[in-house]
């Protein structure tokens, strides 16, 4: 059912599960996967405000039926080594959720998801180096509700690097700019509108590094579900044919 503006925040964590399930090294640092770790810290992070279930690449429609997406008020998105394998019927099931109001959450290597490109409408390539970098993450908007809470700037030691050109649109609002070693600059925290739902974008979180275990992190994913959330009945809009002349007159 829609939710209305009453009662928890119904979140739908998705996780490509690959790494987790071929990746020692993965395995290792996320025992119970990256996408259980996430969801444990979205239940940590706001408890009784939220209601968490996960779903995965390997599950009939990929987890995300018709069903599960109706009762999804934030979806959740790691993907990075599968994009291809995900079905276009379910990325379209998707995309018509958002536009009607459901709120997307893509994380790190999701910019290259079928989903997050079809929103986009652009590449979204960018450049990188998988190494050994530490990422500050700078606040740029410090009054915006994912923001709360977070540090300034917001220290992460091991990561892998994201740099520009970051072939996206330009945000609706910009909350988050990294750095790192090299010089390198980036746009880690963009905010879209799509029709009726919010989309936010999220750089950090390589697979094979700690980052979903920091608490900061984990406090912007959780303060993002909750700008995410759809505050009204969710819809797409109706379309009026207006066949005859002159109708606003004669209403």
């Amino acid at each position: 059912m829609p939710r209305t503006t009453q009662g928890p925040i119904r979140v739908t964590v998705w996780g490509e599960n690959v790494h987790e399930s071929r990746d020692e090294t993965v395995r290792k640092i996320y025992p119970d996967t990256m996408h259980e770790t996430i969801a444990a810290a979205l239940r940590d992070k706001l408890g009784a405000e939220v209601v968490v279930r996960t779903a995965t690449l390997q599950d009939p429609e990929h987890g995300l039926t018709e069903e599960v997406l109706a009762d999804t008020d934030v979806l959740t998105w790691w993907g990075h080594a599968a994009h291809g394998d995900v079905d276009d019927a379910v990325v379209e099931r998707v995309q018509q959720h958002v536009l009607s109001g459901m709120g997307l959450i893509a994380l790190h290597s999701a910019h290259f998801s079928k989903i997050f490109i079809k929103l986009m409408g652009t590449t979204c390539s960018l450049d990188w180096r998988a190494e050994n970098d530490r990422e500050l993450i700078w606040t740029v908007a410090a009054g915006h509700p994912i923001a709360q809470g977070v540090p300034h700037p917001l220290v992460i030691e091991r990561e892998e690097m994201y740099g520009e050109l970051f072939d996206i649109p330009q945000p609706d609002e910009l909350v988050f700019v990294s750095s790192f070693s090299g010089g390198e600059v980036f746009r880690s925290g963009c905010c879209y509108r799509r029709g009726q739902g919010r989309v936010f974008y999220f750089r950090p979180g390589d697979q094979e590094y700690p980052t979903y275990h920091q608490p900061e992190v984990q406090q912007i994913i959780a303060n993002a579900a909750k700008w995410a959330a759809p505050v009204v009945p969710r819809q797409l809009p109706t379309v009026h044919h207006r066949g005859t002349p002159g109708w606003f007159e004669k209403a």
